[in-house]
C-alpha cells in the first residue's frame, strides 16, 4: 500500500478538523454510527483482539444515567450533543479470541496473566482513536473528553460486567461558529527524537 490519501480528506480527518463543544440540532442516525464502527474495527490490535466495548447515549434516559456522572464543566456540551460514546475496554477481551484470532490459542496468552488488563486499555484505547477518525471521515464531529468519574460511569452502565470506562466522547456535527481558535500544537523537536 503506497497511496496517499488525498489533501482533502487529510483535511477532514486531520489538519482543519476540531474538537467540539457545540452541536447543531441535526440527529445523529444509528445507521451512521454503525457505519462508523465497521470502519473503524479494520484498525489492528494486538492479536486481533478487539477489546473496545461501546456505548451509545442518546436517549433522555440514557442521558438522566450518564449525567451525574459528569464533571460540572462538561455537563451541558454533553447534555447537547446528539450522541455520547462511552469508550470501555472488556477485561476478558480474551474469551472473544477463539473467535477472532481462530488459528491459534491465543485466550491462553491472556486469561489470568499479568498484564492482561494493560492490554485491554491499551488496544480499547487504540480503537477509540480509530473510531473518532472513522467518525470525521464520515462526517461527524468529535468532542473527546476524560472529565467523568469513572467508578460512578462504570456503576452507572457496567455493574456486574468485565467492562471498564475509557473516556467518552461526544459525537454530532458541530457549531463551526462557536470554535475557539486552535490552539497551538507541538513542533516535531520538541516532542520527538530519532535514535
Amino acid at each position: 500500500m503506497t497511496d496517499t490519501i488525498e489533501n482533502p480528506m487529510l483535511d477532514k480527518i486531520f489538519l482543519k478538523a476540531r474538537t467540539h463543544y457545540n452541536w447543531t440540532d441535526k440527529p445523529v442516525d444509528d445507521a451512521l454510527l454503525q457505519q462508523v464502527y465497521d470502519m473503524a474495527k479494520m484498525g489492528p490490535t494486538a492479536a486481533n483482539s478487539h477489546p473496545l466495548r461501546i456505548v451509545f447515549v442518546k436517549t433522555p434516559e440514557g442521558k438522566a444515567k450518564l449525567k451525574p456522572c459528569l464533571a460540572p464543566g462538561n455537563v451541558d456540551k454533553t447534555m447537547a450533543a446528539p450522541v455520547t460514546a462511552i469508550f470501555a475496554h472488556d477485561l476478558e477481551f480474551y474469551e472473544q479470541l477463539p473467535k477472532l484470532l481462530p488459528h491459534v490459542d491465543a485466550r491462553s496468552w491472556y486469561k489470568g496473566k499479568p498484564g492482561s488488563d494493560e492490554t485491554a486499555f491499551r488496544n480499547g484505547s487504540l480503537e477509540a482513536g480509530y473510531f473518532m477518525l472513522a467518525a470525521r471521515a464520515l462526517g461527524l464531529d468529535c468532542g473527546p473528553m476524560s472529565g467523568f468519574d469513572n467508578a460512578a460511569l462504570d456503576k452507572a452502565f457496567f455493574d456486574g460486567t468485565s467492562l471498564r470506562s475509557n473516556f467518552i466522547c461526544n459525537l454530532g456535527y458541530g457549531d463551526y461558529d462557536k470554535l475557539y481558535p486552535r490552539s497551538p500544537r507541538p513542533d516535531f523537536a520538541d516532542f520527538c527524537k530519532i535514535v
